[in-house]
């Protein structure tokens, strides 16, 4: 019995992973997302 616990257990954890994979690689930065430049001079402003 705690064979069969533990083989379901296994398989949720793998099927997780897969999906938390899965999604990672279907969110992508589009390309016409321009990187903004960092401006020291206004780093004491607050």
């Amino acid at each position: 019995m705690w064979i069969v616990l533990f083989i379901l257990a296994l398989l949720f954890v793998l099927g997780g992973a897969l999906i938390l994979l899965r999604s990672a690689k279907t969110s992508k930065i589009p390309d016409n997302v321009k990187s903004q430049p960092y401006d020291e001079d206004d780093s004491n402003s607050w």
